[in-house]
């Protein structure tokens, strides 16, 4: 079992951060597996994944380093840079990974690939190949719904930090990542795999979510990030909410549609896009269900996101559990 000792003082400045270059890493790794964790990612790869063979077939050995660096059971660590968490700039990002020293990138794909590199990979443009096929994922791939994957991405940071706030660290950070939980007196479970301990005093440690079923991990001398996927908000974009009927009669079924889609956190425009209701609709029911504090607000970056309180959370429980008993 490998395990972070994390200090008080450590998991009290940690953050949540949006990488870029992390999302980017995310989707080449779903490329590169060719299989979707949810139907919404299943359109995505139905969208890129033909163009991306398609560039693979066309520079064999790309090809040959990408499969070295994702390596069997670790990625190559140039390939997962830790997030400085101070910008959302891409090409900042990216260029830590240009810059590699061949050697370095070298030597990290023998501890990925767990053996001696194949012949062809023997050469120095490594880290440049590298960065030139995450830039075209994030090109191609990434950019053109970035937006969109920001709001959701911030939908899922509003929502750990309400369960932080209500249920304490145990809550925010069991089954962020396959394998993970806290388990007391300091110390955080990363991996159910025999891993060396790591002493966390003085670093930074950092939480980074990706909207692909992907996760890992990567640190330097100053901080830790986990990488994580995103509670799959991406799956459920297009779908509509199931009201209990109790519900609907206590609060009225557009409000409490409204009410039924905040178990993740939504902004007003996404609720506005998901129940077809007005703006100006939806508004109003967001003012009464504040007042009554069965939703409250955060704000995430640029958007005010909202969220069902714990109270609201147990009325729609309980009307949900109510209608169950009825039928």
């Amino acid at each position: 079992m490998g395990w972070w000792q994390v200090g008080a003082d450590t998991l009290a400045g940690s953050r949540f951060v949006l990488s870029p270059l992390a999302e980017a890493i995310g989707s080449l790794k779903t490329l590169e597996r060719g299989t979707a964790a949810h139907p919404g990612e299943r359109g995505w790869l139905d969208a890129y994944l033909p163009a991306y063979r398609r560039r693979l077939a066309g520079d064999p050995v790309t090809a040959l380093l990408v499969r070295a660096a994702l390596g069997r059971t670790w990625n190559a660590t140039f390939l997962t840079p830790t997030p400085s968490g101070e910008h959302r700039d891409f090409a900042a990002e990216s260029a830590r990974i240009r810059r590699t020293p061949p050697a370095r990138a070298r030597a990290d794909l023998t501890v990925s690939l767990g053996g001696p590199l194949p012949g062809r990979l023997h050469r120095d443009d490594l880290p440049a190949r590298t960065a030139d096929l995450l830039e075209w994922v994030w090109t191609r791939a990434v950019l053109p719904e970035w937006p969109r994957r920001c709001r959701v991405l911030e939908a899922d940071v509003v929502a750990r930090t309400a369960r932080w706030s209500r249920h304490g660290w145990a809550a925010a950070l069991d089954g962020m990542r396959p394998g993970m939980r806290w388990l007391g007196e300091g110390r955080l479970q990363i991996t159910v795999s025999d891993a060396p301990a790591r002493e966390l005093r003085g670093a930074r440690l950092l939480f980074v979510p990706v909207t692909s079923g992907q996760s890992w991990v990567s640190w330097d001398t100053r901080r830790y990030a986990v990488v994580y996927p995103c509670a799959g908000a991406l799956a459920d974009a297009g779908r509509p909410a199931s009201v209990p009927e109790a519900l609907g009669g206590l609060l009225g079924p557009a409000r409490a549609a409204v009410l039924v889609l905040l178990g993740s956190p939504k902004s007003t425009t996404h609720l506005v896009a998901l129940t077809g209701q007005g703006l100006g609709s939806v508004g109003r029911h967001l003012r009464v269900l504040l007042d009554a504090r069965l939703v409250g607000r955060r704000r995430a970056g640029r958007s005010v996101l909202y969220f069902r309180t714990a109270v609201g959370e147990a009325l729609v429980t309980a009307q949900g559990e109510e209608t169950r008993i009825v039928n």
